[in-house]
């Protein structure tokens, strides 16, 4: 019993377990009368046998074990899977191929061995099994990049036949046979592969493995030399983890996910998550700041204390580039250790040329997303996100780190409502109001000494070449105000010419006149444009141009297809602009391709691209920028979405370069990662009267934000289009806008406005003589009225809408309609007169090859013969469904068939089957994270029917 109760506990360590879920645990449905008090003296005398009184601690709300991450293997395995994929993706494979075996060495045996009758064991179980087998083929192909597959093609063959139905191994053994010259025996591989699938599972191997086959047949050369991160983008099909689902009625189109259901009051991740590491890296040459750093030592709360200490804001404050994000990320890794929990990082952007600043609704969700919070969990409300990320880091010991704040109002959202954590924020202004109410501990970083700029400057460049030139280095740091910023780029304008007397450098800061207004603060000696100047002036004049032209872009980095658009030159020409500048120390790579400016780089290029003669090229670069995004949000839209209709846009300008998207996934990274950029991108356009691009990019960011969840971005955009289409009086535009502002606030749960915009929409759509555009529009009335519960008046939208589908060529939204409408019918009690409906929505679906949609319309048929009492033919339904779910790889729709699959297994009473089908679900909701979970679990404990 103690061993049961000690994996209970281990489980779920940091996290409260209940005394009834204790209970469970050890004796199920034979709990003696006694067992609360049993249960109570076990857990005494498991502290006695531990040896650490504080070991197991207790509250109101139950028992929690406290144990350090290296004091478990399950959070040790999940570090070193961390540290592993990092080195991956620095390109650093022999570190991530060592790194990860050590991890999978770990293992000895099943996680948990001989407790999976315990439900919260069994599920944390079949996590680490999942994440172990993903490691191990994660190790594979590392070691297939570093061509050790002779090795391979011998190890291999047991492992995969212990996981039959992982493909991507069976693809990697396929490629490690081929590149061992033994190429028939990975076409029998892949023969065998095909029987097994379809023996097991009646389905057909998939993408990976057919184009691997595919491959091998013809002697493909390129199998010699891809990588297999290559292999994956080439063969694979869409990423089952991209859709984010929730009930789901009527099937909606592809852009379309309904609100997402109210979070449940705790939310947590799985106990074996990775905690958070997101600090910046650490400056290496740091020196000097040792009072400060003393100081904010002294904010630190007491180890010893056995109760946590109240939260402490440190406010570090102090003029533009005078190091105050480096002293705190130095500082920040100096302590990380004191914080068991870990450490978040958002740089809030409160100072910039793009006046971008990070509402408190992203910095929110930067943080939930670092204590690891699935976004479908994030609520749309603010307040509702406050408290969603107050709850989820209460209890936590947790070092929080807000960069670049604009002022205490940024700031109050982010701060924890429980003691345990430390905050460091920093800011150009003094941040008063922090330390008037919410008392914060005031650190104003002032200049560095001049003792400080020696040390700075001897770190640099080396105390010999220092010392041979002593007043020419202190002129030096006089002449750059001893602000660390100048220091350090006269410190790399020395090292880059190491034959130049320091001497040279101090007569051209004589000599230069001009300076930063941001730093002048009223005194020459602060004056730092002359340092930026250096650089500036010894750039070729193409990287010059770029340089300026780069100050147009609204950051915090760009990619190098923007860039390119920009200059308006080849990529090619344009990475090597890029690397010149890198170069002179005027931008730097931030990411692989992606670059970034220091704000105040930006604010001298700015300068630079404000002079006169510079005004025509500025914009021309504008447009083509504006352009790129456009051209590329478009094309990326409709691999999201291929049966969206398209709008039509303005050719190009001659010089745009776009990012080449090839399927699906590589459209939704391209969204992820321009999602901030995006936003403020549409803010410029319609700053500077480029409103068709305004409309248009809302146009194109509709089915992202849908996928993602992002209502209130939606409905922002929505409405900057709308203002755009109006000045243009452009009523396609405005139709458009309208119909996506019906939806965000739909989604808000904002019916009325919903209502306002879908009819305006509509009207315009009359006008215009738009059938297929009134169709939809129906379409979403319908939808609207169901997720208000409105059921009467949902059916005739949906039977509008099909009509007006029947005179169109739009067969994909003809065949949602069909299925709408049979939905409507089955919510009234109608099941008979749906079944029609539905089968007429799965032909139309086949014919067009929309898979989703099959599945969608099989479920619907599914959910109509479970209703009529045809369990047998609901079955078959619901298979058929998780048949075609599976072949679009949508893993989390296939969740939710499973779930419906399993409420009819348990009908009919296979209690077995539906517990099945319930774990599976559960099992990818859990690995996914995804808030659904919540519902499928208690199932798994339904008795059988009477």
């Amino acid at each position: 019993m103690w061993r049961r109760m000690l994996a209970v506990l281990l489980c779920r360590a940091g996290e409260v377990t209940t005394i009834d879920d204790l209970i469970d645990a050890l004796w199920h449905e034979h709990q003696p009368r006694s067992a609360r008090k049993t249960a109570q003296l076990y857990v005494h005398r498991l502290r006695h046998a531990l040896g650490d009184g504080d070991r197991i601690v207790h509250s109101a709300a139950g028992y929690a074990i406290v144990m350090a991450p290296e004091e478990m293997d399950a959070r040790r395995f999940t570090g070193l899977v961390a540290e592993g994929r990092a080195a991956r993706h620095r390109g650093d494979l022999e570190v991530a191929g060592t790194t990860l075996r050590q991890a999978l060495a770990l293992w000895r045996g099943p996680a948990y061995s001989g407790l999976d009758d315990i439900p919260l064991i069994d599920a944390q179980a079949r996590y680490l099994e999942a994440q172990r087998v993903l490691t191990y083929e994660e190790l594979v192909a590392v070691q297939l990049d570093l061509g050790r597959h002779a090795e391979l093609a011998v190890d291999l063959p047991e492992i995969t036949r212990t996981h039959l139905y992982h493909e991507r191994l069976r693809a990697y053994l396929m490629l490690a046979l081929y590149r061992s010259g033994r190429r028939a025996e990975a076409l029998e591989v892949h023969s065998e592969t095909r029987q097994t699938l379809d023996t097991e599972l009646g389905v057909e191997p998939g993408p990976l493995l057919r184009w691997v086959h595919e491959a091998v047949l013809r002697d493909d050369e390129t199998l010699m030399t891809i990588s297999s991160e290559k292999l994956d983008l080439t063969a694979s099909g869409a990423d089952p983890r991209e859709r984010i689902t929730a009930a789901r009625r009527p099937a909606a189109e592809p852009d379309e996910v309904p609100a997402p259901a109210a979070p449940p009051q705790q939310l947590k991740p799985p106990s074996s998550y990775l905690l958070p590491a997101q600090l910046p890296p650490d400056l290496n040459e740091f020196t000097g700041r040792e009072t400060h750093l003393e100081k904010l030592e002294t904010h630190l709360p007491d180890d010893t204390a056995r109760e946590p200490a109240a939260m402490v804001i440190s406010a570090i404050s102090g003029t533009a580039g005078v190091g105050k994000t480096t002293l705190a990320v130095h500082w920040a890794h100096r302590t990380r250790d004191r914080f068991s929990d870990g450490q978040l990082y958002v740089n809030l952007r409160g100072f910039g040329p793009s006046e971008s600043v990070m509402p408190p609704s992203e910095a929110i969700r930067c943080l939930l997303d670092g204590l690891g919070v699935a976004n479908a969990q994030i609520p749309t409300d603010l307040n509702a996100q406050i408290g969603l990320y107050r709850s989820s880091i209460a209890g936590k010991r947790v070092l929080i780190l807000l960069d670049n704040a604009r002022d205490a109002e940024q700031v109050r959202p982010l701060l924890p409502g429980a003691p345990g954590c430390h905050v460091v924020v920093t800011s150009r202004n003094r941040l008063s109001g922090l330390v008037a109410l919410e008392g914060a501990q005031p650190l104003i970083l002032d200049l560095p000494t001049e003792s400080e700029g020696y040390q700075f400057m001897a770190a640099r460049l080396g105390q010999e070449r220092v010392g041979a030139e002593p007043e020419t280095v202190a002129e030096i740091i006089t002449r750059c105000a001893r602000l660390p910023l100048a220091l350090s780029v006269v410190a790399a304008r020395a090292a880059m010419y190491p034959a130049f007397p320091l001497a040279a450098l101090a007569r051209e800061l004589r000599e230069s006149r001009g300076g930063l207004d941001a730093f002048a603060d009223g005194d020459s000696a602060t004056d730092v444009r002359a340092v930026f100047s250096w650089s500036y002036h010894t750039l070729g004049k193409g990287a010059a141009r770029l340089f300026r032209l780069l100050s147009l872009h609204p950051g915090p980095d760009i990619p190098l297809p923007a860039a390119a658009s920009l200059a308006g030159l080849p990529l090619r020409e344009t990475r090597a602009l890029l690397t010149e500048l890198s170069r002179a120390h005027l931008i730097n790579e931030v990411n692989p391709g992606r670059y970034g400016l220091h704000d105040l780089l930006c604010a001298y290029a700015a300068e630079q691209a404000q002079e006169p003669e510079n005004q025509d090229d500025v914009q021309a670069a504008r447009h083509r920028m504006l352009d790129h995004y456009l051209h590329t949000g478009h094309a990326a839209a409709l691999l999201l979405n291929p049966h969206r209709e398209p709008i039509t846009l303005v050719p190009a300008r001659k010089g745009v370069v776009l990012e080449e998207l090839a399927d699906r996934e590589q459209a939704m990274t391209w969204f992820n990662a321009e999602h901030s950029v995006l936003l403020a991108v549409i803010e410029q356009a319609a700053a500077t009267g480029f409103d068709t691009h305004v409309w248009q990019l809302a146009w194109a960011l509709f089915t992202f934000f849908q996928r993602r969840g992002h209502w209130q971005d939606q409905a922002a955009t929505h409405h900057a289009g709308l203002s755009a289409a109006q000045r243009l009086a452009d009523r396609a535009g405005q139709a458009l806008a309208h119909h996506g502002l019906g939806v965000a606030y739909t989604h808000l749960g904002r019916h009325d406005e919903a209502v306002h915009h879908l009819r305006r929409g509509l009207d315009l759509l009359h006008e215009l003589g738009d059938v297929p555009g009134q169709a939809l529009a129906h379409y979403h009335f319908c939808w609207l009225s169901l997720v208000r519960g409105d059921y009467e008046q949902a059916l005739p939208h949906a039977r509008r809408s099909l009509d007006l589908y029947e005179g169109t060529e739009e067969r994909y939204g003809r065949a949602n309609s069909l299925n709408a409408y049979g939905w409507c019918l089955a919510q009234l009690g109608h099941h008979d007169q749906a079944l029609a409906y539905f089968q007429q929505a799965i032909s139309l679906h086949e014919e067009i090859g929309a898979y989703n949609g099959q599945a969608a319309s099989w479920d619907s048929l599914g959910f109509a013969y479970h209703h009529l009492g045809r369990y047998e033919e609901a079955i078959t339904c619901y298979e058929t469904s998780l048949r075609l779910v599976r072949i679009s790889g949508d893993r989390l729709y296939e969740a939710e068939t499973l779930d419906h699959l399993g409420d009819t297994h348990h009908r009919v009473g296979d209690h077995d089957a539906a517990r099945r089908d319930w774990r599976q679900a559960l099992d990818i909701l859990d690995e996914l994270r995804h808030p659904a979970a919540d519902a499928i679990r208690p199932k798994l404990h339904r008795p059988p029917p009477s």
